[in-house]
């Protein structure tokens, strides 16, 4: 086990996730050279120790035009939640990552990665952490003006499948900005 890793088991505000036998879900493969930051694991992911192991993670591989294979074996992807471990069920869908978590080990972890050339920031939380006052008002304003924050940081909104009210509205994201992702993403990969 890592030192990181071994440092996120022990501290105070994780136990009662080491002591239940939860390791904190993330990957930091020394070869990746793209990020994805998103907000948690989701129930199933904590479950199977599987990050994106559900149908959001279906829909986020597709969108990044990658099979599981090449996402979980390649070496070439490092995902960092926000939180690295699943925070509860809300009134309306998963509760919020845990606050401070990702101003901590975030910047341990990556720093490990030093191949990266993209970092994925899907929904809210993960942009307002890394683009900070340079994220738009909204997600969709963020996500739609994406171009601005290239080629370090590329917006995305949340895979899941309760977002389906959002691409019909939306119809320009799957149009535009999925095929210029698929792209950027084919490009990193082959280099």
């Amino acid at each position: 086990m890592d030192t990181i890793k071994e440092q996120i088991m022990k501290d105070a505000q994780n136990q009662t996730y080491t002591q239940r036998g939860i390791e904190p879900l993330y990957a930091n493969p020394s070869t990746a050279r793209i990020i994805i930051v998103g907000q948690a694991p989701g129930i199933i992911a904590q479950e199977s120790q599987i990050y994106w192991n559900d149908r959001s993670g279906d829909r986020l591989r597709a969108w990044l035009g990658v099979d599981r294979e090449l996402f979980y074996q390649s070496g070439l992807f490092g995902v960092l939640p926000m939180d690295f471990y699943y925070p509860g069920k809300g009134n309306s869908g998963d509760l919020p990552p845990h606050k401070g978590f990702a101003q901590r080990w975030h910047p341990l972890i990556t720093a490990t990665m030093p191949q990266v050339s993209l970092t994925i920031l899907v929904g809210s939380y993960a942009q307002a952490f890394y683009l900070k006052d340079r994220a738009y008002k909204t997600l969709t304003e963020t996500v739609s003006h994406y171009q601005e924050y290239l080629p370090t940081y590329f917006p995305l909104v949340h895979p899941s499948p309760r977002n389906f009210r959002w691409h019909v509205k939306n119809p320009w994201f799957e149009a535009g900005v999925v095929p210029d992702l698929q792209k950027r993403v084919a490009a990193l990969l082959q280099t």
